[in-house]
Protein backbone atom coordinates (compact mmCIF):
# COMPACT_ATOMS: atom_id res chain seq x y z
CA UNK A 1 0.00 0.00 0.00
CA UNK A 2 2.64 2.58 0.94
CA UNK A 3 4.16 1.84 -2.68
CA UNK A 4 1.29 2.54 -4.43
CA UNK A 5 0.70 5.58 -2.33
CA UNK A 6 3.92 6.64 -3.23
CA UNK A 7 2.91 6.20 -6.99
CA UNK A 8 0.14 7.75 -7.09
CA UNK A 9 1.93 11.35 -5.65
CA UNK A 10 4.60 10.51 -8.47
CA UNK A 11 1.91 10.00 -11.18
CA UNK A 12 -0.44 12.82 -10.14
CA UNK A 13 0.92 15.96 -11.56
CA UNK A 14 1.50 14.18 -15.10
CA UNK A 15 -2.18 12.78 -14.74
CA UNK A 16 -3.37 15.81 -14.15
CA UNK A 17 -1.51 17.65 -16.63
CA UNK A 18 -2.58 14.91 -19.77
CA UNK A 19 -6.22 15.43 -17.86
CA UNK A 20 -6.49 19.14 -18.20
CA UNK A 21 -4.39 19.84 -21.46
CA UNK A 22 -5.45 16.70 -23.91
CA UNK A 23 -8.41 15.12 -22.66
CA UNK A 24 -10.58 18.16 -21.69
CA UNK A 25 -9.95 19.97 -24.84
CA UNK A 26 -9.96 16.93 -27.18
CA UNK A 27 -13.75 16.35 -25.47
CA UNK A 28 -14.71 19.72 -25.92
CA UNK A 29 -13.67 19.26 -29.57
CA UNK A 30 -15.62 16.75 -30.04
CA UNK A 31 -18.45 18.27 -28.36
CA UNK A 32 -17.93 21.09 -30.83
CA UNK A 33 -18.00 18.28 -34.20
CA UNK A 34 -21.88 17.88 -33.43
CA UNK A 35 -22.89 21.85 -32.99
CA UNK A 36 -24.61 23.11 -36.02
CA UNK A 37 -22.03 26.60 -35.43
CA UNK A 38 -19.43 28.24 -33.53
CA UNK A 39 -20.93 31.02 -32.68
CA UNK A 40 -24.59 32.47 -31.53
CA UNK A 41 -27.57 30.47 -31.55
CA UNK A 42 -26.45 27.44 -33.58
CA UNK A 43 -24.08 26.86 -31.25
CA UNK A 44 -26.07 25.85 -28.82
CA UNK A 45 -28.23 23.55 -31.59
CA UNK A 46 -26.74 19.87 -32.20
CA UNK A 47 -26.51 18.35 -35.45
CA UNK A 48 -24.89 15.44 -37.24
CA UNK A 49 -24.69 17.63 -40.86
CA UNK A 50 -20.95 17.88 -40.17
CA UNK A 51 -20.54 14.60 -40.41
CA UNK A 52 -22.22 13.77 -43.37
CA UNK A 53 -20.74 16.47 -44.99
CA UNK A 54 -17.15 15.01 -44.32
CA UNK A 55 -18.35 11.44 -45.14
CA UNK A 56 -19.63 12.79 -48.31
CA UNK A 57 -16.80 15.00 -49.73
CA UNK A 58 -14.06 12.94 -51.41
CA UNK A 59 -11.43 15.75 -51.38
CA UNK A 60 -11.49 15.70 -47.56
CA UNK A 61 -10.62 12.07 -47.67
CA UNK A 62 -8.52 12.64 -50.69
CA UNK A 63 -6.56 14.88 -49.03
CA UNK A 64 -6.15 13.15 -45.58
CA UNK A 65 -4.93 9.85 -47.06
CA UNK A 66 -2.46 12.49 -49.62
CA UNK A 67 -1.03 13.97 -45.90
CA UNK A 68 -0.76 10.45 -44.44
CA UNK A 69 1.11 9.23 -47.56
CA UNK A 70 3.46 12.07 -47.61
CA UNK A 71 4.34 11.60 -44.21
CA UNK A 72 5.13 7.96 -44.27
CA UNK A 73 7.22 8.56 -46.99
CA UNK A 74 9.20 11.56 -44.73
CA UNK A 75 9.17 8.97 -41.49
CA UNK A 76 10.62 6.40 -43.86
CA UNK A 77 13.40 8.88 -45.23
CA UNK A 78 14.22 10.21 -42.48
CA UNK A 79 15.02 6.63 -40.58
CA UNK A 80 17.47 5.81 -43.95
CA UNK A 81 19.05 8.54 -43.45
CA UNK A 82 19.78 8.86 -39.40
CA UNK A 83 20.23 5.48 -39.45
CA UNK A 84 23.59 5.83 -40.78
CA UNK A 85 24.88 8.51 -38.98
CA UNK A 86 23.45 6.87 -35.36
CA UNK A 87 25.52 4.08 -36.72
CA UNK A 88 28.64 5.90 -37.02
CA UNK A 89 28.48 7.57 -33.90
CA UNK A 90 27.85 4.67 -31.80
CA UNK A 91 30.58 2.27 -33.18
CA UNK A 92 32.88 4.74 -34.75
CA UNK A 93 33.75 7.94 -33.46
CA UNK A 94 34.41 6.38 -29.53
CA UNK A 95 34.24 8.83 -26.53
CA UNK A 96 33.46 11.38 -28.73
CA UNK A 97 29.73 10.31 -30.15
CA UNK A 98 28.03 12.21 -27.38
CA UNK A 99 29.40 15.65 -28.70
CA UNK A 100 29.22 14.83 -32.18
CA UNK A 101 25.54 13.91 -31.25
CA UNK A 102 25.30 17.61 -29.51
CA UNK A 103 26.01 19.24 -32.71
CA UNK A 104 23.25 17.15 -34.70
CA UNK A 105 20.92 18.58 -32.77
CA UNK A 106 22.15 22.32 -32.03
CA UNK A 107 20.75 23.02 -35.62
CA UNK A 108 17.44 22.23 -33.95
CA UNK A 109 17.75 25.33 -31.42
CA UNK A 110 17.36 27.60 -34.27
CA UNK A 111 13.78 28.52 -34.78
CA UNK A 112 11.57 26.45 -36.75
CA UNK A 113 10.15 28.61 -39.15
CA UNK A 114 13.55 30.31 -39.60
CA UNK A 115 14.58 26.93 -41.16
CA UNK A 116 11.64 26.63 -43.14
CA UNK A 117 12.12 29.91 -44.96
CA UNK A 118 15.82 29.04 -45.26
CA UNK A 119 14.49 26.25 -47.63
CA UNK A 120 12.20 28.12 -48.97
CA UNK A 121 15.36 30.28 -50.13
CA UNK A 122 17.20 27.25 -51.13
CA UNK A 123 15.12 26.12 -53.32
CA UNK A 124 13.71 29.18 -55.02
CA UNK A 125 14.64 30.31 -58.70
CA UNK A 126 17.53 32.15 -57.39
CA UNK A 127 18.21 29.91 -54.56
CA UNK A 128 21.40 27.54 -54.47
CA UNK A 129 20.16 24.86 -56.43
CA UNK A 130 19.08 26.77 -59.26
CA UNK A 131 22.63 29.08 -58.95
CA UNK A 132 24.36 25.42 -59.03
CA UNK A 133 22.56 23.86 -61.99
CA UNK A 134 22.64 26.88 -63.81
CA UNK A 135 26.68 26.65 -62.81
CA UNK A 136 27.14 23.16 -64.03
CA UNK A 137 25.48 24.17 -67.57
CA UNK A 138 21.60 23.13 -66.76
CA UNK A 139 19.21 25.74 -66.92
CA UNK A 140 16.24 25.00 -64.99
CA UNK A 141 14.31 28.31 -66.16
CA UNK A 142 12.50 29.15 -62.54
CA UNK A 143 12.23 27.41 -59.31
CA UNK A 144 13.40 23.41 -59.06
CA UNK A 145 11.19 22.02 -55.92
CA UNK A 146 9.79 24.91 -54.54
CA UNK A 147 5.91 24.77 -53.83
CA UNK A 148 5.78 20.95 -54.72
CA UNK A 149 5.26 18.03 -52.77
CA UNK A 150 8.63 17.15 -53.41
CA UNK A 151 9.43 20.31 -51.23
CA UNK A 152 7.83 19.56 -48.40
CA UNK A 153 9.46 16.16 -48.18
CA UNK A 154 12.59 17.50 -48.36
CA UNK A 155 11.87 20.20 -46.12
CA UNK A 156 10.63 18.17 -43.25
CA UNK A 157 13.10 15.56 -43.48
CA UNK A 158 15.31 17.59 -42.74
CA UNK A 159 13.74 19.30 -39.63
CA UNK A 160 13.50 15.52 -38.39
CA UNK A 161 16.63 14.05 -39.11
CA UNK A 162 17.72 14.92 -35.63
CA UNK A 163 14.65 13.49 -33.74
CA UNK A 164 15.07 10.20 -35.21
CA UNK A 165 18.39 10.24 -35.08
CA UNK A 166 18.40 10.17 -30.89
CA UNK A 167 15.92 7.18 -30.68
CA UNK A 168 17.86 4.94 -32.96
CA UNK A 169 21.50 6.16 -31.69
CA UNK A 170 19.99 5.00 -28.09
CA UNK A 171 18.95 1.76 -29.29
CA UNK A 172 22.08 0.81 -30.98
CA UNK A 173 24.00 2.30 -27.63
CA UNK A 174 22.06 -0.60 -25.22
CA UNK A 175 23.30 -3.35 -28.03
CA UNK A 176 25.82 -5.59 -25.75
CA UNK A 177 28.80 -5.84 -28.01
CA UNK A 178 29.45 -9.32 -27.26
CA UNK A 179 26.72 -10.93 -29.01
CA UNK A 180 28.87 -8.81 -32.15
CA UNK A 181 31.72 -10.75 -30.91
CA UNK A 182 29.71 -14.37 -31.00
CA UNK A 183 28.29 -13.46 -34.17
CA UNK A 184 31.87 -12.89 -35.87
CA UNK A 185 33.05 -16.07 -33.81
CA UNK A 186 30.42 -18.24 -35.50
CA UNK A 187 31.67 -16.83 -39.06
CA UNK A 188 29.20 -14.05 -39.32
CA UNK A 189 30.72 -11.15 -41.48
CA UNK A 190 29.80 -8.17 -40.73
CA UNK A 191 27.16 -6.81 -43.20
CA UNK A 192 25.49 -10.72 -41.70
CA UNK A 193 26.28 -9.75 -38.00
CA UNK A 194 24.21 -6.19 -39.03
CA UNK A 195 21.11 -8.17 -40.56
CA UNK A 196 21.28 -10.90 -37.92
CA UNK A 197 22.38 -9.19 -34.59
CA UNK A 198 22.50 -5.32 -34.70
CA UNK A 199 18.97 -4.32 -36.80
CA UNK A 200 16.78 -6.78 -35.14
CA UNK A 201 18.26 -5.17 -31.77
CA UNK A 202 17.61 -1.63 -32.90
CA UNK A 203 14.28 -1.82 -34.42
CA UNK A 204 12.64 -0.57 -31.33
CA UNK A 205 14.62 2.59 -31.73
CA UNK A 206 13.43 2.82 -35.43
CA UNK A 207 9.85 2.41 -34.64
CA UNK A 208 9.80 4.89 -32.18
CA UNK A 209 11.90 7.32 -34.48
CA UNK A 210 9.13 6.84 -37.20
CA UNK A 211 6.23 7.45 -34.42
CA UNK A 212 8.37 10.58 -33.86
CA UNK A 213 7.92 11.84 -37.52
CA UNK A 214 4.77 10.41 -38.73
CA UNK A 215 2.88 11.63 -35.55
CA UNK A 216 3.18 15.00 -35.92
CA UNK A 217 3.86 15.44 -39.53
CA UNK A 218 0.43 14.09 -40.69
CA UNK A 219 -1.00 17.49 -39.33
CA UNK A 220 1.50 20.08 -40.35
CA UNK A 221 0.37 22.68 -41.87
CA UNK A 222 3.43 25.40 -41.83
CA UNK A 223 6.02 23.80 -43.73
CA UNK A 224 3.05 22.99 -47.10
CA UNK A 225 1.96 26.99 -46.46
CA UNK A 226 5.63 27.78 -47.07
CA UNK A 227 7.28 25.96 -49.61
CA UNK A 228 4.25 23.58 -50.82
CA UNK A 229 1.92 25.54 -52.60
CA UNK A 230 -1.42 24.36 -53.87
CA UNK A 231 0.16 21.08 -54.95
CA UNK A 232 1.74 20.35 -51.57
CA UNK A 233 -0.92 21.21 -49.30
CA UNK A 234 -2.01 18.98 -46.42
CA UNK A 235 -4.89 18.03 -44.41
CA UNK A 236 -3.33 20.29 -41.83
CA UNK A 237 -3.85 23.08 -44.04
CA UNK A 238 -7.25 22.72 -44.39
CA UNK A 239 -7.92 21.97 -40.67
CA UNK A 240 -6.46 25.55 -40.33
CA UNK A 241 -8.78 27.45 -43.18
CA UNK A 242 -11.80 25.71 -41.20
CA UNK A 243 -11.07 27.37 -37.65
CA UNK A 244 -9.56 30.92 -38.91
CA UNK A 245 -10.40 31.67 -42.12
CA UNK A 246 -13.96 29.87 -42.64
CA UNK A 247 -14.96 29.90 -38.66
CA UNK A 248 -16.63 26.60 -39.01
CA UNK A 249 -15.41 25.41 -36.01
CA UNK A 250 -17.45 22.22 -36.02
CA UNK A 251 -16.64 21.07 -39.52
CA UNK A 252 -12.70 21.74 -38.30
CA UNK A 253 -13.22 19.90 -35.09
CA UNK A 254 -14.78 16.96 -37.18
CA UNK A 255 -11.43 16.98 -39.26
CA UNK A 256 -9.26 16.58 -36.84
CA UNK A 257 -10.88 13.78 -35.17
CA UNK A 258 -10.49 12.19 -38.07
CA UNK A 259 -6.89 13.05 -38.94
CA UNK A 260 -6.54 11.91 -34.92
CA UNK A 261 -8.12 7.95 -35.36
CA UNK A 262 -5.77 8.10 -38.73
CA UNK A 263 -3.11 8.47 -36.49
CA UNK A 264 -4.61 5.62 -34.00
CA UNK A 265 -3.71 3.50 -36.49
CA UNK A 266 0.08 3.02 -36.98
CA UNK A 267 0.03 3.38 -32.59
CA UNK A 268 -2.70 0.48 -32.39
CA UNK A 269 -0.33 -1.65 -34.91
CA UNK A 270 2.88 -0.79 -32.76
CA UNK A 271 0.53 -1.28 -28.95
CA UNK A 272 -0.29 -4.76 -31.22
CA UNK A 273 3.07 -5.90 -32.09
CA UNK A 274 5.50 -4.05 -30.08
CA UNK A 275 6.24 -3.68 -26.32
CA UNK A 276 6.35 -0.02 -25.24
CA UNK A 277 8.69 -0.77 -22.86
CA UNK A 278 10.75 -1.58 -25.71
CA UNK A 279 9.99 1.70 -27.20
CA UNK A 280 11.19 2.90 -23.90
CA UNK A 281 14.09 1.10 -23.37
CA UNK A 282 13.05 -0.67 -20.63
Amino acid sequence: MENRSRVAVLISPSAVFLVVLFLIPLGIMALYSFRAGAFGPESQVFTLDHYREFSRNATFHRLLGRSAWLSFRVSLLAILLAYPVAYFLVFRTGESRLFLLTVIIVPAWVSYLLRVLSWKVILGGNGVLASFLEWIGFQPGGPILIYSPEAVIVTLVYVWIPFVALPIFAALERIDRSLLEAAADLGCGRFEAFLRVTLPLSLPGIVAGFLFVFIPTVGEYVTPALVGGPDGIMFGNLIFSQFLRGLNWPLGSLMSLAMLVLILVPLFLVGRFVRLSDLAGI
